[in-house]
């Protein structure tokens, strides 16, 4: 069947609920891409014209056919149906049963995941359906267990929301504003194409009233443009001056709350410094003395003498015949040595006998000088007068 707009109508009105019916018109509509435009058109004006449960079915068919699109990365129809999918959406959520809006929000769900159109095309879908629950006053649904749309508006901050209504009508606007363009630059390069044949005047007449036409829609669609902008300009102007004030404010705050800090600090150090001059005046006086420590090691006993103390004395009259030891002299600035000190005891002598005493202490003998003489009576003639 060759494409035509009666074709197209005929394709739409015998659509029905079934997953066959749904492939079946997809697949022909996608088979003549080069009419997108004109076949989205058509389909929105089928949509506006149907009731509820042949929307639900329109909007499956165009779902099959921009989700179909995108897997062929065919821009064909996704580029034809971005402008109006949202409007279409919307109609057909608005006075639908609450079944059918739980198909048509998981639809939309769907082409969030798989992201299916760009992100201001989806935001606006979610903001018309958020907005509609909203004037019902049911609030936003909750489907598949969670929330539907993570990244929709609703789910911003109330400052944020006239920002995002601004951000997604500017997204319109350069998606309607882009082929008028191209289309008006295409249009005039060729009139303008010196190589181009000039026509009969009524021919060229008519070029040249549709050229005008085309250049007002693109003229149009960049004001539009233009004017979105400028709103989303406005209100990002706002925001930034409400913050700038929020944050001078919260530096003032800052400030005084540091000062009040560092008082505090000052206080509690002052309040720690007087407890602690406190104890030390209970505590005065000189500290007591270190008790004495206890020795480990105990005392070594005495050592016993070896040697009876005492050294026995002489006979007096053995002691008046001793004659005077003689004496050397050994040098200029020596002591002086007795000859008897240098004579060693008699082999013979018996140990009672007071020729020589001897003791040990600490293991170290030491022998009396004199203990030769006791006993022995008198002095050396020789040595008598040497001493006179």
């Amino acid at each position: 069947m060759s494409y035509t707009d009666d074709a197209v109508k005929a394709k739409l009105s015998a659509l029905n609920e079934t997953q066959e019916a749904i492939v079946t018109v997809a697949q022909w509509i996608m088979f003549h891409r080069k009419y997108a435009a004109r076949t989205a058109e058509l389909w929105l004006q089928r949509l506006k014209e149907s009731l509820a449960p042949k929307r639900l079915n329109l909007l499956y068919l165009a779902n099959e056919v921009v989700q179909q699109s995108k897997a062929r990365k065919k821009v064909d129809f996704l580029t034809a149906f971005a402008p109006i999918i949202a409007e279409a959406t919307a109609i057909a959520y608005k006075g639908a049963t609450i079944d059918i809006q739980q198909k048509i929000r998981r639809v939309v769900e769907v082409w969030r995941q798989r992201v299916i159109f760009d992100p201001p095309i989806q935001q606006d879908i979610e903001i018309r359906i958020d907005e509609i629950d909203r004037a019902r006053g049911v609030g936003k649904r909750p489907a598949l267990g969670g929330s539907l749309f993570s990244a929709a508006a609703s789910s911003a901050p109330p400052e944020y929301q006239a920002l995002l209504t601004s951000q997604a009508a500017l997204s319109k606007s350069e998606t309607l504003a882009t082929p008028a363009i191209n289309t008006a630059n295409t249009d005039y390069d060729k009139h303008a194409d010196p190589n181009t044949p000039v026509p009969t005047p009524p021919v060229q007449a008519a070029r040249l009233a549709a050229l005008l036409k085309t250049l007002a829609n693109a003229e149009g669609a960049v004001a539009e443009s233009i004017k979105a902008r400028k709103t989303l300009i406005t209100g990002l102007e706002k925001l930034l001056e409400k913050n700038k004030e929020i944050l001078s404010t919260e530096e003032s705050q800052l400030y005084t709350i540091n000062t009040r800090k560092n008082e505090i600090s000052s206080q509690r150090q002052a309040v720690e410094e007087a407890i602690m001059r406190g104890l030390s005046d209970s505590n005065g006086g000189d500290e007591p003395q270190r008790p004495e420590a206890e020795p480990l090691t105990p005392p070594m006993p005495p050592v016993e003498s070896i040697t009876p103390t005492g050294t026995p004395q002489g006979s007096p009259v053995m002691a008046s015949r001793l004659p005077e030891p003689e004496r050397l002299v050994l040098g200029q600035g020596m002591p002086l040595v007795t000859s008897g000190a240098l004579k060693r005891a008699p082999s013979n002598a018996s140990p009672d006998e007071p020729y020589v005493k001897s003791r040990k202490v600490s293991g170290v003998m030491e022998v009396d000088e004199f203990a030769e003489f006791q006993g022995v009576g008198g002095i050396d003639a020789d040595v008598e007068a040497l001493l006179q």
